[in-house]
């Protein structure tokens, strides 16, 4: 288990490597540059060769990356062109943000697509999975920005119940006020994900119910709630894992949409704005953030993997 953890950390180093080159070649891939955002329409030429001097872009391509990825690696993702701040203080203050959003998202979308999943699979073809089964395809169908204007159109306009622009109150600073300005946006992606999730794990499920493994256990007397819980449900739960620790990583790195919709202030809406103004030393530093939460993740769920099913060989 050691070991591959290592080898999987040994994989980690050169595909941060070669994404980062991507992410810093593309600061010459979109029109325009930085100098011009930075020094505006009406610059000299002496203004621009100042600028381009201080920035470094005047050096060879390479030392201009090796310079970034130096300074990268010791933390340093360069200073906003916008806020002139420094752009890793501004992407901490936004990941607690989307963090809580990510997780509040991800339990509601577990709590509704597990038990729907369940129910499913154990009735296949019946009154009730055809029901189920069009619940998960109504919640894939329908775009989330729809679902959080009609949201807002229920429960802040017309009931009064919750505001209908979201607010970032840590949970243990104030809990009511905290589920309060969540509830909207974690709803609007619990219900989208919990499509996915109903959908991957009642295909597993069905799958492990056919296998040979689930009839000898039934024809040993063993009682059903234990035959699914102890055996189908951790065996379906591999495929499962992955598209949750995915999800996540999906939310952690920032769901646009929802963020805009409901004037969020988490990553998602950060690199929007970086994207509006053309910061690009924020866009760079963003990217290179989500990036990374999308490999750890992956790591994580890999890992995870021996603790759900120890036969898995890792050798």
């Amino acid at each position: 288990m050691t070991s591959y953890i290592l080898r999987r950390l040994a994989q980690f180093i050169p595909v941060l490597l070669l994404a980062s080159l991507g992410i810093w070649a593309m600061i010459y891939a979109v029109p325009g540059s930085p100098v011009g955002a930075l020094v505006g329409e009406n610059a000299t030429p002496e203004q621009i060769a100042a600028i381009t001097a201080r920035l470094g872009l005047d050096q060879p391509l390479l030392a201009q990356y090796w310079r970034w990825l130096t300074a990268a690696l010791q933390g340093d993702l360069g200073q906003s062109i916008q806020s002139r701040e420094p752009v890793l203080d501004l992407i901490a203050k936004r990941i607690p943000a989307t963090l809580q959003l990510g997780l509040a998202a991800t339990l509601i979308g577990l709590l509704v697509g597990v038990p729907v999943a369940i129910a499913s699979a154990l009735k296949p073809n019946s009154l009730l999975d055809r029901i189920l089964s069009a619940w998960s395809a109504l919640a894939l169908g329908v775009p989330t920005f729809w679902l959080g204007i009609l949201l807002i159109l229920l429960f802040a306009v017309h009931l009064h119940w919750l505001p209908s622009a979201s607010a970032y109150i840590p949970f243990f600073t104030d809990p009511v006020r905290a589920l309060a300005n969540l509830a909207l946006p974690a709803l609007t992606l619990g219900l989208y994900i919990s499509g996915i999730f109903s959908r991957f794990l009642r295909a597993a499920l069905l799958g492990e119910l056919l296998s040979d493994y689930v009839r000898t256990a039934r024809s040993k007397g063993l009682r059903e709630r234990d035959v699914i819980g102890r055996h189908v449900m951790r065996n379906a739960m591999l495929p499962f894992v992955t598209i949750v620790g995915l999800s996540l990583a999906n939310f952690i790195g920032g769901t646009v949409i929802t963020e805009a919709v409901f004037t969020y202030p988490g990553l998602g809406r950060l690199l929007i704005q970086a994207i509006g103004v053309r910061d690009y030393p924020l866009i760079q530093g963003c990217i290179l953030f989500i990036l990374a939460i999308y490999i750890t993740i992956n790591l994580l769920v890999d890992v995870l993997y021996a603790y759900i099913d120890p036969r898995i060989d890792y050798h």
